[in-house]
Order: structure tokens, then sequence, then C-alpha cells
């Protein structure tokens, strides 16, 4: 947009103007911002530059639907083509007298409209940009006071409008025009709409008044009624004196029941000696078993050290034996390779003396050519000999190489295998406990006995009706461990033996959880009966560990107070204290000799306590339980799932690698074994061959020694010094084995005296171990019926605390009542009547219960004398009393109704009248006006409104008819006529009308350029002289519109193609 031709003065300080419109996004405009002057300002551009978006902006600012515009159907079609939003904001002073909260808003008052696909909002803000409101209300105050109306032609005069006005010849539509203008329509609608509240108003207060008229007839009828009823009365006086003589019976009675309540407190008083008696027996019996379960103990543990002893010399004997036994193996198998050996030196003795025998018979049958021969043949075996054995040696040095790499492979596969197992065992153990925990994380139940519980609780749910009270368990299940992940292990070496058991009420609850635990297949099922009246124990101060150490009681927390009392009786919960480690544990536990203090539980699972005994006492530490179940009390597991998986994942890493390692070395040890068959296969031939070659050597030997006999009597010599040799040597043997043999004898007796001496010591032993199984029974029965009385005396401490006390406290406090009662009723008594009054009628010994009786006979006469009533007279009388004040109220109501609707229907009246002279004076107006606008031109002009027919008609006379006919629509008349009588009839509304701003729209349309000055000079003139801002849009030329500080020119841009 150009810059203004004409520059503007400083603001007017006038309220309700426009001094400056922003669009965004809005129509064809991306981003225009337009300046307003204070007084009249022309808005000129071609066709398409968005001239008229200024205006339908403006009317869209202040709350304008999108079909009031004429323009679009839904306010989102005003977003610009390709955009997601518009936004148009109008800046409204707000100076002067008529300011609306300055103190708010400030000098300028910004309306803002943001339009979305979706949605719309309005925002307004102070001057200084900041939100103050963001509803239409908000909107609707600024226009109520500004007295801005968009949808009145003479505020926004559009385009559209004013085409429709020019163009309509209708009386109707233009009535509806001026009606609408001059806002007498909306003074009509609202009068009339005060008529028909009024007339609805007087029938309703007709129907009101005539509905009085059946409530007058009743209470005529209720008047009769009670002058019936006074009859009754006599019978009521009777009544009353009954009353008199029951009040006074109660409290004789109240009486009587006083003493015998003291009789029976004396009674209950008497059961306190029996009990205690009984408490005291079981407390005697206590200590009696306490003696001896310690006695016990010192002999099962004696018993104890004598087994280890035992079985340590047991161990002896036993390596003692199995030594002889193995000395015994060794004997006899040097034995045997001896006697082998002597074998085989009487098998070489005959083979040399078969030699000499058949070396003489050969030589007498061969010659001496097959001598040489043979000697050959002898040379050429000796050498195929020699290389047999080379051949042999080396393969019997590989085999023994071989053996031994199998050997040390075989040993490797065993330890490999070992590991490779127990990492899948530790594997499959981890993954257990895993799945264990993730099932006690979805169901902490199941942590305390696992699926067999879940069994029981659906048991127990079956049959729930027949428990006196139902079972509470397990007790794992209903408490909480604050710091769990420091404390559980510790909490659970403590007490974990009692958080997988039940607690019932009472012995036949206990037989019934039992049965229902065989149903589920649990057994050896741990049932506590406690009484689960009994309030939480408030253990003293000075009874609990005088320690900074946290105890088992203390980090547990149950909403249970029969689980707490049952972990403090059985458990001794409050006695248990926790440390972090070892050390401070045996500090805690020996030296600091802490009083109350039973044991102390290190985190990482040690029991440190003095184990006490009849002859004194022993420091006893016991480590940590292999199969301790830690984590059941934690807050969470999944730390413990997350570490344990990762140990998984380790583990079946170190057995999977493993497995790879042995598949490698198994498959080593396969050729490796495939290698020494082949080896010993070799060897085997090569054996085969060489003694072959040695026999054959052995028989050509034998042939040439038997030829050469004669010759070779050297040879024979040797063979007969090598068999006297042979014969020494087995002599030797012999003897050896004699003293071999005797050395086997001797080793085996020692073996069959060892054995005996251990079978005599185990049958010994037996009677030790018989006697331990027998000590560590009692010493089990013994600790039983320790519990057993515990619990008994703990039944009848209960029983005590429970119903003997408790019912003589009851006993008392019900004395007291009916002590209370007695004086409450004695009160009551004399209220209703004077006690020597009773006496003197002689009612002492009456009977309530007869007297109620005979109360109740009078009554039932009352009733029946009086049963043709429903209600008693005092009743009617309140009853007549009520509809006489209702009906007394409701007539002075409906008569100060009648008055105020009297009074209203006489101001509308009144208003009516003001109404039809305003509008009559409004037609003049407008006549005269109109007139004198149409005389600028020299145009004579008429407009006659009809009210009862709702038209008006303009009839205009032109000075250059010669006739001087006037017309009657100005549809006859030309373009510019038409639109110079129209503007005439528009200048007319405006002054009759008040707006802070005005604006209208290609006003000069169909205007010669004598008629177009004419007009603009009167637009101009009225507009200055009328004091409001105008805004006037044209497509025209305003060059002959005359410069005036207070007119502010402006052109719009020309549209891009």
């Amino acid at each position: 947009m150009a810059d203004p031709r004409v520059s503007t003065q400083p603001t007017r300080l006038q309220a309700g103007i426009i001094s400056r419109i922003r669009l965004e996004n809005f129509m064809c405009h991306s981003n225009l911002e337009i300046e307003l002057g204070d007084s009249v300002n022309f808005i000129t551009g071609q066709n398409g530059s968005g001239k008229s978006a200024i205006l339908t902006a403006l009317c869209v600012a202040f709350g304008s639907r999108a079909r009031g515009t004429q323009r679009a159907n839904t306010l989102k079609d005003f977003i610009k083509t390709g955009c997601s939003h518009a936004l148009v904001q109008v800046d409204v002073k707000n100076q002067g007298e008529d300011a609306f909260k300055p103190d708010i808003y400030g000098d300028v008052i910004i309306v803002e409209r943001r339009i979305s696909e979706s949605s719309s909002s309005i925002t307004l803000k102070n001057s200084q940009g900041k939100r103050v409101g963001t509803k239409k209300d908000d909107l609707r105050e600024v226009v109520v006071h500004f007295n801005i109306d968009v949808e009145n032609p003479c505020v926004v005069m559009s385009q559209d409008k004013s085409r429709e006005f020019l163009h309509s010849g209708n009386a109707k539509d233009k009535f509806k025009f001026f009606f609408k203008a001059t806002l007498l329509q909306r003074l009509d609608d609202l009068l009339k709409g005060i008529e028909k509240q009024l007339n609805d108003a007087t029938a309703m207060l007709n129907h009101l008044e005539g509905s009085l008229r059946p409530i007058l007839k009743e209470l005529d009828e209720l008047q009769k009624h009670i002058r019936s009823m006074e009859q009754v009365e006599e019978i009521s006086l009777q009544v009353q004196l009954l009353r008199k003589k029951l009040a006074w019976a109660w409290v004789y009675d109240a009486e009587k029941k006083l003493d015998q309540k003291l009789k029976d407190i004396e009674n209950l008083k008497g059961r306190i000696p029996s009990c205690q008696k009984k408490i005291d027996l079981h407390h005697d019996k206590m200590k009696d078993l306490s003696d001896r379960f310690a006695n016990k103990k010192n002999h099962v543990s004696d018993l104890l050290n004598r087994a280890n002893e035992v079985k340590t010399k047991m161990h002896e004997l036993r390596e003692s034996v199995s030594m002889a036994a193995k000395e015994r193996l060794e004997l006899e198998g040097e034995q045997d390779r001896k006697t082998r050996q002597l074998q085989k030196m009487v098998r070489d003795v005959q083979l040399l003396e078969q030699q000499i025998h058949d070396m003489h018979e050969q030589y007498n049958r061969n010659t001496q050519a097959e001598q040489n021969e043979m000697e050959g043949r002898l040379l050429a075996l000796q050498v195929e000999v020699d290389d047999a054995n080379v051949s042999g040696q080396r393969l019997k040095e590989e085999e023994e190489t071989m053996t031994q790499r199998i050997a040390m492979i075989e040993k490797e596969l065993e330890e490999i295998a070992r590991k490779v197992g127990y990492a899948e065992k530790s594997h499959h153990d981890i993954s257990s406990r895993v799945r264990e925990l993730q099932m006690h994380q979805t169901n902490k139940v199941t942590a305390f006995g696992g699926v067999l519980v879940t069994n029981l609780l659906r048991a127990i749910e079956r049959h729930q009706h027949r428990f006196r009270i139902p079972p509470i368990g397990p007790i794992g299940a209903h408490v909480k461990l604050e710091h769990g992940d420091v404390w559980s292990i510790a909490v659970e070496n403590a007490v974990g033996k009692l958080l997988n058991a039940f607690i019932v009420t009472n012995h036949k609850d206990s037989l019934l959880l039992r049965a229902c635990a065989r149903e589920a297949n649990y057994n050896h099922l741990k049932i506590i009966i406690y009484d689960f009246s009994r309030p939480r124990m408030d253990i003293p101060w000075h009874m609990l560990p005088q320690t900074k150490h946290p105890t088992t009681l203390s980090v547990i927390h149950s909403d249970n107070p029969t689980v707490l009392n049952v972990l403090i009786d059985l458990g001794n919960a409050e006695r248990q204290v926790l440390v972090k480690d070892y050390d401070v544990g045996k500090t805690v536990a020996f030296d600091q000799m802490i009083s109350n203090l039973k044991e102390v539980y290190t985190s990482d699972g040690y029991k440190i306590f003095f184990c006490r005994f009849s002859r004194g006492s022993a420091q006893t530490i016991l480590p940590p339980m292999r199969n301790l179940r830690a984590g059941r009390l934690c807050a969470s597991f999944d730390i413990q799932i997350k570490d344990l998986e990762r140990d998984a994942a380790e583990a079946k890493e170190y057995f999977e690698q493993g497995r790879g390692v042995k598949r490698s070395k198994e498959d080593e040890l396969k050729n490796l074994q495939d290698s020494l068959r082949s080896i010993k296969k070799r060897k085997m031939n090569v054996d085969r061959h060489l003694r072959s070659k040695e026999f054959e050597l052995q028989d050509l030997k034998n042939s040439l020694s038997s030829e050469a006999a004669s010759a070779s009597e050297s040879t024979v010599d040797e063979l007969h010094q090598e068999i006297s040799k042979l014969q020494d040597e087995i002599r030797e043997k012999e003897t050896f084995l004699e003293k071999l043999q005797t050395r086997v004898d001797e080793a085996g007796n020692r073996a069959k005296d060892l054995k005996v001496s251990l079978g005599k010591f185990r049958e010994s032993t037996n009677t030790d171990v018989q006697a331990f199984n027998e000590a560590e029974e009692e010493l089990l029965t013994l600790e039983n019926d320790l519990h057993e009385a515990e619990a008994k005396k703990k039944y009848y401490e209960g029983m005590m605390e429970t119903k003997v006390l408790p019912d003589i406290e009851k006993a008392e406090a019900e004395h007291k009542e009916l002590e209370n009662l007695c004086k409450e009723s004695h009160k009551k008594a004399s209220i209703i009547c004077p006690q020597s009054e009773i006496e003197g009628l002689g009612c002492k010994e009456s009977n309530p219960e007869q007297l109620s009786a005979e109360l109740t006979q009078l009554k039932e006469r009352f009733q029946r004398e009086s049963q043709r009533f429903s209600e008693s007279i005092e009743d009617l009388k309140m009853l007549r009393e009520k509809k006489q004040l209702k009906i007394s109220r409701k007539q002075q109501t409906y008569k100060a109704l009648r008055e105020k609707l009297e009074v209203c229907e006489k101001a509308l009246q009144l208003r009516w009248g003001k109404y039809q002279k305003t509008a009559l004076g409004l037609a003049k107006q407008l006549t005269w006006h109109f007139s004198g606008h149409l005389r600028k031109k020299g145009i004579q002009g008429n407009i006659k409104v009809h009210y009862e027919e709702q038209t008006l008609s303009i009839e205009v006379t032109m000075p250059q008819d010669a006739s001087s006919s006037t017309v009657k629509d100005t549809r006859g008349l030309s373009g510019g006529e038409r639109s110079f009588s129209t503007l005439c009839f528009a200048l007319t509304l405006h002054e009759m009308t008040e707006a802070p701003f005005r604006a209208m729209d290609e006003f000069d349309v169909f205007m010669d350029a004598v008629s177009r000055k004419i007009s603009l000079d009167a637009i101009v003139d009225f507009a200055l002289a009328q004091g409001s801002q105008w805004i006037f849009i044209t497509p025209h030329d305003i060059s002959m519109v005359k410069n005036d500080e207070r007119i502010k020119k402006q052109q719009m841009a020309a549209p891009r193609g």
C-alpha cells in the first residue's frame, strides 16, 4: 500500500474509533497494515486489490459470522489459499471520558481474531500488548460500550448491501432496512417479547388462584373433623395415667437388675484364681522343660562329638583295610608276573635241549654244499630279522608316545566334562531361581510356598464359610521389609521359618486348615493357633535391646497386628538385633553385654549368640545356610533378576565354550585312537613277520648246528652252558616265589583281620548312633513339649486378658450402665410425675411388661374409638393451622404478584405509546433530512413510512423532467440518479443513528461525474460536520475530493498478476 497522500493531525481524544487494521493471510492479503485517521478516510484501488477485504476484516474482528459478511460460508474460507491460519487485528482508541476500563486497557484496545482450519479465537489486549480477555463476552462488553453494531447497514455498508439496496424496488425491503438501521426493530421485538411474558404470567397467576379453591374446601371439612374427635380425649387421659405408672415400674425393674448384676460380678471375680493357677502350672512346666531341654542339648552335643571321633576312627580303619587290600593285590600281581617268567624260562630250557638234539640229527643229513647254502640263507634271514626288530622298536616307541598322549587327553576331557557339567548345573539352578523370582514378582504369595500355597488359598476360599475366622497366611505375604535390599538375608535367617506359616484362631480352624492343605497336596504346613482379638503388643522400651542397631521387629511392617504379635511371641523378633557385618556382630553379641538381646544376625547371613547350658554358656557363631532363600522380602526383585540373568548368561557362555573345547578334544582323541589302532595293526604285522623270520632263522640255525655238530662242539657246549644258567635262574625264581607266596598270605591275613576289626567297630558304633538318634528325638520331643507348654501358657494368659478380665470389665461396665440407666429412668419418671404420686397408687410391685400390655390394650381401644380418624386431634389442629397459614401466604403472594403485573402492564402500555411517538417522529425526520440532501442537487423527494403495512416508499421528482412527474420506483432512475438517491437515503439514516465509526463500500457506483462530485462533497461535508470516524472505499478517482487536515486518502497497491 502506498503512503497516505494527506498527512494526519494528532489523534483526537475520542473513544471507539479505529486507529489501525492489520491483516495476515486474510483473503487476498498476506500481510497488510493500514493506519486510519480520526475523521474521514478514503481508500481507493483497482478491482481485486483487496479493498473490500478491509471492511470484511472489520466485521469479523467485531464478532460477525462468516455468512453475515456475505463473502464466505465459514470463517476458514477467509484463510488465504496455501496458508494454515489467518489473523485480523484492529486497534481501537480508548481515550477521553467515554473510555472503557482505561485502568485495564490503557489508551488502546487491541481486538485480535485468529482463524485456523478447525477453530477461531478472540483475544483482547491492552495498549502494552498484554492479554486481558479471551471470551466472546469480553468482546461483547466492548462492542456494547462503544455502540458498535457491524450488522447495522448504517454502520458498515458493504458493496453487496449497497447493490442490494440500489437494485431493490420493493417497499418492504426498504422498510426492513430503515427499521433495522434506526433500531426500531430491536425495540419492537423487545416490547413484543415483554408483552408475551406478561400474558403468560397473568395466565399462570389465574391458574394458581384457581388451585386454591379445593384447598379452602378441604379446610372446611377439616374443621368439622376436629370437632368430632374431641370426644376421644377422655380415653387419652387414661393413657397418660398408665404411662406414669409404667415409667416408675421401669425404675423399680432397673433397681432389681442392678442388684443381680452385683452378684454376677462377684461370681466372675471368683474365676481369676483358677485361671492364674493354670498359668502358674504351665509356667513351672516350662521351667522344668527348659532345664531338661538344656541338659538334653548338652548330652546331644557330647554324643555329636563322640560321633565325630568314631567317624574319624572308622575312616582310618577303612583306609587301613583299603591299603592292605591294595598291598595284597600288588603282591599277587607280582607273583603272577614271576610265575609267567618262570614258565617262560622252563620253555626256553626245553627249546634249547630240542635245538641240541636237532643239531645232531641235521648234521648227519646235510652235505657241505648244503651247509654253505644254508649259511647264506641264514645271513639273509638275520638281516631281515634285524630290520624287523628296528621297525618293531620304532613302532613300539610310537605306540607308547601315542598311548601317553591319549591318556593325557582323556584326563583333560574328564576335567572339561566335569567343569561343563558344573556350569550346566549352575546355569540350570540360576535359571530356576530367575523363574522363581519372576513368579514371586508376579504374585508375591508364591515366594512363601510356591504353587502349593496358591492352591491352598483357593481351597481356603472355597471353605471360607466353615472357618470361625478366615486364616491369615502365609505370614510373609502380610509383611513388608524396610530397606529390604540390606536386611533381607538377615531377616530371612531370623524369622524365615515362620514366613510360610498360617495363623488360625482355634484348634477347630487348625484341623479345617490341615484338611484344606491335604486337598491342595501341601504337606508339612506349619499352623499357628493364636487369638485374633488381641491388640498389637506395646513392648516397653526397657524390655527391648538397648542398642542403636535395628531389630527384626523395627524393620518389619504389617497392617495386621496378629502377624506382628506372632513374630514377637514365637519368633522373638523384638530381641533379634541386625548388624552390617561379622565383626560388628561379634562386638554387639559378646563384648557389649546388651540386655534383652537374644541373637545377632548379620546382613550376609551369620547368626551369633550365647548358647546357654546348665553349667554355663558358650559363644556360638553359625555360618550362612547354604540353601537360604534370600530376597523373598525385598521391595523389588528387578536387581536380583538382572544379576542372576547376567550370571546365567556367563555360565551359559562358559559351558558352551567348554562344549566347543570338549568337541575339539574328542575329535583329537578320535584321531589319535585311529592312529594308535593303525600303529598297533602295523606293529602286529611287523611282529608277525618278525616271528616268522625268527622261526625260519631258528630252524635254519638248528639245521646248520645239527650238521655242524660234529665240527661245532663249542656251539653245543654254549647251549649246555645257557641251559645250566637258565636252570639256576629257575631255582632262584622258585625260591623267590615261595617267599612271595608267604608275603601274599600275610597280606591276606592282615586285610582279613582289619575287615573283622572294622566290622566289630561298626557294630560297636551302632549303639552310639542309636543312642544319638534317640537323644535327638528326645530333644525334638522336649522342644515340642516346651513350645506346647509355652503356647498353653500364652493361651491361658490370653484367656485371662481376653475372656476373664474383659468379662469382669464388661460386667462392671454393664453395672455402671444399669446404674446410669436407673438414675436416668428415675430422672425421666420424676419429670413425668413425682414418686409420691405413684407410691400412693401402689405400683411398686407392678410388672412393667404387664403395665405395658395394659397400655397397649388401652391404646387399641383408643384406636378403635378413633379409627374413623387417621390422625390425632393435635395433628389435625396443627394441620389446620398449617393449611390456614399456607393459604394465607399464597393469597398474599398472589395478590402482590397481581399488583406487580398490573404495574408492568401499565409500564408496557406507556412504552408502547412512546415507541409509536418515536416511530412517527423518526419517519418525519427521515423525510425532512432526505429532502434536504436531495435539494443540494435540485431534486425534490419524499419518503412515506407505513408501520402497519411495514412498507417504505421513496418518491423523487427530477428538475429536468418537463412534466415534473414523480418517480415512485428508484429503478426507474438512471444509474447515477439512483446511486445519488441511495446516498441521500443512507446519509439521512446516518444522521439518525450513533456510532463511533462508519464504513461504506462502493457508494458512488453508477454515478455520472456531476452526481459523483456532488455526492462526494455532500459525504465529506456531512462526515466532517457529524464528527465521527468515516471509512469510504471506492475504486474511482478521488482527486476531486477537497484537501483537509481531517481527510486522509490512501491508495491500495495494484493486484499482482
